[in-house]
């Protein structure tokens, strides 16, 4: 693409090195005031239109997007969308600020190609990305993950996401309910069949009074675990088709990688994401299409570090995929890439 060449993403990519070798957070904070900065400089993004993916009732410009947790208040959306993304995903934002977990809280682990992160849901709250989004002029799909505020009780979880529901519907064209971060205590224990219902039951509810009041319907998307087992994923399919769900997007990081372990015990928990969920979120993926049928809409994330690592994702039956770890070791890069390798298939990626 020409965004890879242009001076914007050769400062971008001269700059990489130098943030990869600063602790996480700080370059990450640098690296989005350096976006910030260099937003003016990006060509206009380009694709053609073959790349269109037309699914829950709106347009991407073409399959990539950026995954919840990079901009987690909404405040660099313009500098990230003016790199070529069609969609990006904001949050996870919670319906009170809150800090998160106690610093250091993001690891680098670069012999994998990983990252651990338990931020725990750090965000300004929904007031501010309400305020932020609808002072933004990014024009591609805007996506908010919402979550529940970490001293609510379990119980209560569904007010929170409500709440959240309820001040970002106006700035939001799709909404991902995230029940599986591991970084808020208990907050997996969401996905189980009964305890999904009762916070996605009052959200279809609210969700249809919203769409008389605003005049548009938003879809509902949930984003699930990779530690699932296949049984559990299957009965989490059938609640999905249940409660009329929009679609699914997988995965979240994972607790469960044995070659981590000692990283992983050393960071006082959290998730993994990156290279090592590679394989793991595409055996999810395709157990997802299996279970749920060609037309439901499924958004793959999880170890993407590579244009043939997109290309089996779209082909297992991904409709959209989202890119998080892999940005942040290959920067622009990365997307360029993947981009490249879309506009030079013969024919669109479809799976079967």
């Amino acid at each position: 693409m020409a965004a890879n060449g242009s001076a914007a993403a050769v400062l971008a990519r001269m700059a990489l090195p130098a943030l990869l070798r600063l602790p996480p957070e700080n370059a990450h904070r640098l690296g989005l005031l350096g976006l910030k900065i260099l937003r003016p400089f990006w060509p206009a993004p380009s694709s053609t239109s073959r790349l269109q993916v037309n699914i829950l009732g709106l347009r991407f410009a073409h399959p990539v997007g950026l995954a919840a947790g990079f901009d987690k208040d909404g405040d660099y959306l313009d500098a990230l969308g003016a790199m070529g993304f069609a969609h990006i995903e904001v949050g996870t934002v919670t319906p009170r600020p809150q800090p998160g977990n106690a610093q250091p809280r993001l690891l680098r682990v670069r012999r994998a190609q990983a990252l651990i992160n338990r931020m725990g849901f750090n965000n300004r709250g929904a007031e501010h990305v309400a305020h932020r989004l609808r002072s933004a002029k990014y024009r591609g799909v805007r996506g908010i993950s919402i979550g529940k505020n970490a001293d609510t009780p379990l119980e209560r979880a569904a007010g929170d996401y409500l709440e959240c529901l309820g001040k970002l519907y106006d700035v939001a064209d799709y909404f991902a309910v995230n029940v599986s971060s591991p970084n808020t205590a208990r907050l997996r224990e969401l996905q189980s069949v009964d305890a999904l219902a009762g916070v996605l039951e009052p959200l279809m509810q609210e969700r249809q009074r919203l769409e008389v009041r605003h005049g548009k319907r938003v879809p509902l998307l949930v984003k699930i675990s990779p530690d699932l087992g296949a049984a559990e994923i299957r009965d989490l399919c059938q609640a999905l088709v249940r409660h009329a769900v929009d679609g699914v997007i997988a995965t979240n990081t994972s607790t469960d990688v044995p070659e981590l372990r000692s990283e992983l015990e050393a960071s006082r928990g959290g998730g993994v994401s990156g290279a090592p969920l590679t394989q793991k979120s595409l055996a999810i993926l395709r157990q997802l299409r299996h279970e749920l049928g060609p037309d439901f809409p499924i958004v793959s994330v999880g170890g993407i570090m590579n244009a043939g690592d997109a290309r089996a994702r779209l082909a297992a039956g991904a409709d959209l995929v989202q890119l998080y770890t892999g940005f942040v070791y290959r920067g622009a890069a990365l997307l360029a890439e993947i981009l490249d390798m879309l506009e030079a298939e013969p024919q669109p990626l479809k799976h079967t």
